[in-house]
Protein backbone atom coordinates (compact mmCIF):
# COMPACT_ATOMS: atom_id res chain seq x y z
CA UNK A 1 0.00 0.00 0.00
CA UNK A 2 1.27 3.46 -0.87
CA UNK A 3 0.57 6.89 0.58
CA UNK A 4 -0.52 9.45 -2.01
CA UNK A 5 -2.52 11.97 0.02
CA UNK A 6 -1.51 14.97 2.11
CA UNK A 7 -1.34 14.32 5.87
CA UNK A 8 -2.76 17.19 7.95
CA UNK A 9 -1.44 17.01 11.50
CA UNK A 10 -2.89 18.05 14.85
CA UNK A 11 -0.08 19.77 16.80
CA UNK A 12 0.66 19.18 20.45
CA UNK A 13 0.93 22.32 22.59
CA UNK A 14 3.22 22.66 25.60
CA UNK A 15 3.60 25.38 28.17
CA UNK A 16 6.73 26.20 30.11
CA UNK A 17 7.65 29.06 32.40
CA UNK A 18 9.02 31.15 29.51
CA UNK A 19 6.01 30.83 27.15
CA UNK A 20 4.01 33.66 25.54
CA UNK A 21 0.57 34.20 24.04
CA UNK A 22 1.03 34.31 20.25
CA UNK A 23 0.64 30.65 19.30
CA UNK A 24 -2.92 30.32 20.61
CA UNK A 25 -4.36 33.83 21.15
CA UNK A 26 -7.04 33.88 23.81
CA UNK A 27 -5.85 30.60 25.33
CA UNK A 28 -3.46 30.17 28.23
CA UNK A 29 0.12 31.19 27.34
CA UNK A 30 1.76 28.54 25.18
CA UNK A 31 5.52 28.02 24.92
CA UNK A 32 5.68 25.47 22.10
CA UNK A 33 3.57 23.96 19.33
CA UNK A 34 5.00 20.62 18.17
CA UNK A 35 3.72 20.82 14.61
CA UNK A 36 5.63 17.83 13.18
CA UNK A 37 6.39 15.08 15.66
CA UNK A 38 6.17 11.32 15.62
CA UNK A 39 3.39 11.47 18.25
CA UNK A 40 1.27 14.04 16.35
CA UNK A 41 -1.98 12.59 15.01
CA UNK A 42 -3.47 12.93 11.54
CA UNK A 43 -6.55 15.17 11.58
CA UNK A 44 -8.64 13.68 8.77
CA UNK A 45 -8.84 11.11 5.99
CA UNK A 46 -8.31 7.36 6.01
CA UNK A 47 -5.48 7.64 8.56
CA UNK A 48 -7.28 10.01 10.96
CA UNK A 49 -6.23 9.43 14.57
CA UNK A 50 -3.04 7.57 13.66
CA UNK A 51 0.26 9.01 14.85
CA UNK A 52 2.97 10.00 12.44
CA UNK A 53 5.25 7.46 14.11
CA UNK A 54 2.76 4.63 13.59
CA UNK A 55 2.34 5.56 9.93
CA UNK A 56 6.10 5.80 9.49
CA UNK A 57 6.66 2.35 10.98
CA UNK A 58 3.90 0.79 8.85
CA UNK A 59 4.54 2.45 5.50
CA UNK A 60 8.29 3.08 5.67
CA UNK A 61 9.63 4.42 2.37
CA UNK A 62 6.14 5.20 1.08
CA UNK A 63 5.98 8.00 3.66
CA UNK A 64 9.65 8.72 4.32
CA UNK A 65 11.25 8.06 0.94
CA UNK A 66 14.02 5.71 -0.08
CA UNK A 67 16.80 8.16 0.76
CA UNK A 68 15.43 8.80 4.25
CA UNK A 69 14.96 5.12 5.10
CA UNK A 70 18.50 4.40 3.94
CA UNK A 71 19.79 7.03 6.40
CA UNK A 72 17.63 6.63 9.51
CA UNK A 73 15.37 3.60 9.05
CA UNK A 74 11.60 3.75 9.51
CA UNK A 75 11.57 6.13 12.47
CA UNK A 76 10.29 9.61 11.58
CA UNK A 77 13.57 11.55 11.62
CA UNK A 78 12.74 15.18 12.41
CA UNK A 79 10.85 17.26 14.96
CA UNK A 80 9.48 20.71 14.11
CA UNK A 81 8.30 23.19 16.73
CA UNK A 82 7.05 26.75 16.90
CA UNK A 83 8.36 28.59 19.98
CA UNK A 84 6.97 31.76 21.59
CA UNK A 85 9.51 33.22 23.99
CA UNK A 86 8.33 35.74 26.59
CA UNK A 87 11.36 35.17 28.84
CA UNK A 88 14.89 33.85 28.43
CA UNK A 89 14.99 30.10 27.89
CA UNK A 90 17.61 28.20 29.84
CA UNK A 91 21.16 28.17 28.51
CA UNK A 92 21.45 24.65 27.13
CA UNK A 93 23.29 22.26 24.84
CA UNK A 94 22.49 19.04 22.97
CA UNK A 95 24.60 15.93 22.31
CA UNK A 96 25.50 14.56 18.88
CA UNK A 97 24.42 11.06 17.79
CA UNK A 98 27.42 9.26 19.30
CA UNK A 99 27.19 11.15 22.59
CA UNK A 100 23.42 10.58 22.82
CA UNK A 101 23.93 6.81 22.70
CA UNK A 102 26.87 6.91 25.12
CA UNK A 103 25.06 9.09 27.68
CA UNK A 104 21.42 8.04 27.28
CA UNK A 105 21.43 4.56 25.73
CA UNK A 106 20.77 2.88 22.39
CA UNK A 107 18.05 4.17 20.09
CA UNK A 108 18.71 7.83 20.86
CA UNK A 109 19.31 10.51 18.24
CA UNK A 110 21.50 13.52 18.87
CA UNK A 111 20.09 16.98 18.32
CA UNK A 112 21.35 19.26 15.61
CA UNK A 113 18.81 22.03 14.97
CA UNK A 114 18.10 25.29 13.15
CA UNK A 115 15.95 28.32 13.92
CA UNK A 116 14.07 30.59 11.52
CA UNK A 117 12.91 33.80 13.19
CA UNK A 118 9.23 34.58 12.46
CA UNK A 119 8.78 37.65 14.67
CA UNK A 120 11.28 39.60 16.79
CA UNK A 121 10.99 42.59 19.10
CA UNK A 122 13.40 45.43 18.20
CA UNK A 123 15.74 44.50 21.05
CA UNK A 124 15.47 40.72 20.62
CA UNK A 125 18.61 38.66 20.86
CA UNK A 126 19.81 35.15 21.59
CA UNK A 127 22.89 33.24 22.64
CA UNK A 128 24.60 31.19 19.94
CA UNK A 129 27.87 29.72 21.11
CA UNK A 130 30.92 30.72 23.11
CA UNK A 131 33.18 33.77 22.88
CA UNK A 132 36.31 33.36 20.78
CA UNK A 133 39.46 32.13 22.53
CA UNK A 134 37.56 30.47 25.38
CA UNK A 135 39.44 27.30 26.31
CA UNK A 136 37.60 24.03 27.10
CA UNK A 137 39.04 24.05 30.64
CA UNK A 138 37.88 27.62 31.30
CA UNK A 139 34.43 26.83 29.91
CA UNK A 140 34.12 23.68 32.04
CA UNK A 141 35.05 25.59 35.19
CA UNK A 142 32.59 28.38 34.35
CA UNK A 143 29.77 25.85 33.86
CA UNK A 144 30.56 24.29 37.24
CA UNK A 145 30.78 27.57 39.19
CA UNK A 146 27.78 29.25 37.55
CA UNK A 147 29.69 31.99 35.70
CA UNK A 148 29.21 30.51 32.23
CA UNK A 149 27.00 33.41 31.14
CA UNK A 150 30.13 35.60 31.12
CA UNK A 151 31.60 33.53 28.28
CA UNK A 152 28.68 33.22 25.85
CA UNK A 153 28.26 34.88 22.47
CA UNK A 154 25.15 37.07 22.06
CA UNK A 155 23.58 37.82 18.67
CA UNK A 156 20.95 40.38 17.66
CA UNK A 157 18.28 38.89 15.38
CA UNK A 158 15.38 40.07 13.22
CA UNK A 159 12.41 38.45 11.50
CA UNK A 160 13.59 36.33 8.58
CA UNK A 161 16.99 35.44 10.05
CA UNK A 162 18.09 31.80 10.16
CA UNK A 163 20.56 30.26 12.62
CA UNK A 164 22.04 26.78 12.18
CA UNK A 165 22.91 25.17 15.50
CA UNK A 166 25.05 22.00 15.34
CA UNK A 167 24.97 19.64 18.32
CA UNK A 168 27.45 20.84 20.94
CA UNK A 169 26.65 24.54 20.51
CA UNK A 170 25.78 26.38 23.74
CA UNK A 171 22.60 28.40 23.14
CA UNK A 172 19.57 30.18 24.56
CA UNK A 173 16.60 32.06 23.11
CA UNK A 174 15.73 35.48 24.48
CA UNK A 175 12.40 37.25 25.12
CA UNK A 176 10.42 38.75 22.26
CA UNK A 177 11.06 35.95 19.78
CA UNK A 178 8.60 33.81 17.84
CA UNK A 179 10.37 31.19 15.76
CA UNK A 180 10.29 27.96 13.80
CA UNK A 181 12.66 25.24 15.00
CA UNK A 182 13.66 22.14 13.05
CA UNK A 183 15.76 19.43 14.65
CA UNK A 184 16.54 15.76 14.68
CA UNK A 185 13.78 13.68 16.24
CA UNK A 186 15.15 14.11 19.73
CA UNK A 187 14.41 16.30 22.72
CA UNK A 188 17.63 15.53 24.60
CA UNK A 189 18.53 18.76 26.35
CA UNK A 190 21.24 19.41 28.91
CA UNK A 191 20.42 22.54 30.88
CA UNK A 192 23.52 24.56 31.80
CA UNK A 193 22.20 27.77 33.39
CA UNK A 194 18.63 28.91 34.15
CA UNK A 195 18.80 32.62 35.04
CA UNK A 196 18.31 32.10 38.77
CA UNK A 197 15.07 30.16 38.46
CA UNK A 198 14.65 27.58 41.25
CA UNK A 199 15.77 24.11 40.25
CA UNK A 200 12.91 21.61 40.24
CA UNK A 201 12.43 17.99 39.21
CA UNK A 202 11.36 19.15 35.74
CA UNK A 203 13.99 21.89 35.41
CA UNK A 204 17.22 20.34 36.62
CA UNK A 205 20.68 21.48 35.59
CA UNK A 206 22.85 18.87 33.86
CA UNK A 207 26.29 20.17 34.68
CA UNK A 208 28.59 17.21 34.03
CA UNK A 209 26.77 15.99 30.93
CA UNK A 210 26.77 19.48 29.48
CA UNK A 211 30.53 19.75 30.02
CA UNK A 212 31.02 16.49 28.13
CA UNK A 213 29.12 17.66 25.03
CA UNK A 214 29.68 21.45 24.84
CA UNK A 215 32.16 22.66 22.22
CA UNK A 216 34.20 25.69 23.31
CA UNK A 217 35.06 26.38 19.67
CA UNK A 218 31.44 26.52 18.40
CA UNK A 219 29.73 29.84 17.67
CA UNK A 220 26.75 29.86 15.31
CA UNK A 221 26.30 32.47 12.57
CA UNK A 222 23.11 34.41 11.85
CA UNK A 223 22.06 34.17 8.20
CA UNK A 224 20.01 37.26 7.24
CA UNK A 225 16.62 37.05 5.57
CA UNK A 226 16.91 36.21 1.86
CA UNK A 227 15.38 38.45 -0.80
CA UNK A 228 12.99 36.33 -2.86
CA UNK A 229 10.70 37.10 -5.74
CA UNK A 230 7.22 35.88 -6.62
CA UNK A 231 7.39 32.09 -6.82
CA UNK A 232 10.86 31.76 -5.29
CA UNK A 233 12.27 28.72 -3.51
CA UNK A 234 15.39 29.42 -1.42
CA UNK A 235 17.55 27.10 0.67
CA UNK A 236 18.05 28.32 4.24
CA UNK A 237 19.83 25.29 5.74
CA UNK A 238 21.29 22.13 4.23
CA UNK A 239 22.95 19.61 6.55
CA UNK A 240 23.31 15.86 7.07
CA UNK A 241 20.06 15.69 9.06
CA UNK A 242 17.60 17.98 7.28
CA UNK A 243 17.06 20.60 4.62
CA UNK A 244 15.03 23.78 5.09
CA UNK A 245 13.72 25.96 2.27
CA UNK A 246 11.64 29.15 2.13
CA UNK A 247 8.76 29.25 -0.36
CA UNK A 248 7.56 32.77 -1.23
CA UNK A 249 4.79 33.69 -3.65
CA UNK A 250 2.24 36.40 -4.37
CA UNK A 251 0.52 35.09 -7.49
CA UNK A 252 2.65 32.33 -9.02
CA UNK A 253 2.42 28.62 -8.30
CA UNK A 254 5.54 26.78 -7.12
CA UNK A 255 5.98 23.27 -8.51
CA UNK A 256 7.38 20.80 -5.98
CA UNK A 257 8.28 17.11 -6.19
CA UNK A 258 9.31 14.57 -3.56
CA UNK A 259 10.73 12.29 -6.32
CA UNK A 260 10.00 9.38 -3.92
CA UNK A 261 13.29 10.24 -2.21
CA UNK A 262 12.00 12.00 0.92
CA UNK A 263 8.88 13.44 2.52
CA UNK A 264 8.19 17.18 2.68
CA UNK A 265 6.76 19.06 5.67
CA UNK A 266 5.10 22.34 4.66
CA UNK A 267 4.42 24.92 7.42
CA UNK A 268 2.64 28.19 6.59
CA UNK A 269 4.33 31.19 8.19
CA UNK A 270 2.52 34.06 6.43
CA UNK A 271 -0.81 34.39 4.62
CA UNK A 272 -2.92 31.50 3.30
CA UNK A 273 -1.71 28.88 0.87
CA UNK A 274 -3.03 25.96 -1.14
CA UNK A 275 -1.40 22.58 -1.76
CA UNK A 276 -2.70 20.69 -4.79
CA UNK A 277 -2.00 17.21 -6.14
CA UNK A 278 -4.33 16.07 -8.90
CA UNK A 279 -7.87 16.52 -7.60
CA UNK A 280 -6.79 16.84 -3.96
CA UNK A 281 -6.49 20.30 -2.44
CA UNK A 282 -5.57 21.37 1.10
CA UNK A 283 -5.80 24.94 2.36
CA UNK A 284 -3.24 26.03 4.93
CA UNK A 285 -3.69 28.86 7.43
CA UNK A 286 -0.82 30.48 9.29
CA UNK A 287 1.13 27.98 11.44
CA UNK A 288 -0.68 24.94 10.02
CA UNK A 289 1.45 22.06 8.72
CA UNK A 290 1.00 19.28 6.18
CA UNK A 291 3.30 16.31 5.65
CA UNK A 292 3.66 15.30 2.00
CA UNK A 293 4.45 11.56 1.69
CA UNK A 294 7.35 10.62 -0.55
CA UNK A 295 5.07 8.52 -2.76
CA UNK A 296 2.85 11.51 -3.55
CA UNK A 297 5.42 12.89 -5.98
CA UNK A 298 4.61 16.11 -7.83
CA UNK A 299 2.39 18.82 -6.32
CA UNK A 300 1.87 22.59 -6.34
CA UNK A 301 2.01 25.32 -3.70
CA UNK A 302 0.08 28.49 -4.52
CA UNK A 303 -1.27 31.58 -2.75
CA UNK A 304 -4.96 32.00 -1.93
CA UNK A 305 -5.17 35.74 -1.37
CA UNK A 306 -1.88 37.45 -2.12
CA UNK A 307 1.47 37.24 -0.39
CA UNK A 308 2.16 33.96 1.37
CA UNK A 309 5.25 32.21 2.65
CA UNK A 310 5.89 28.69 3.87
CA UNK A 311 8.84 26.66 5.12
CA UNK A 312 9.53 23.30 3.48
CA UNK A 313 11.46 20.75 5.51
CA UNK A 314 12.85 17.49 4.17
CA UNK A 315 15.70 15.05 4.76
Amino acid sequence: MTLNSFLQLEPEYRDYVWGGGRLRPGIDPTAEAWVVWEEDRVRSGDLAGRTLGEISAQFGASLLGQRTVARTGKRFPILIKLLDCAQWLSLQVHPNDKQAIELEGSGQFGKTEAWHILEANPDARLIAGVKANTSPDLLAEAIRNGSVIEHVQYADVSAGDTIFMPAGTLHALGPGLLLYEIQQSSDLTYRVYDWGRPETEKRRLHIEKSIQVTRADFSAQVKPAPIGGDGSQQTLVQCDYFSLELLSTVSNSIQLDTRAETFHAITMIEGRGLLQSGDEQVELEKFQTVVVPADLGSYQFQPIDGNCRALKASV
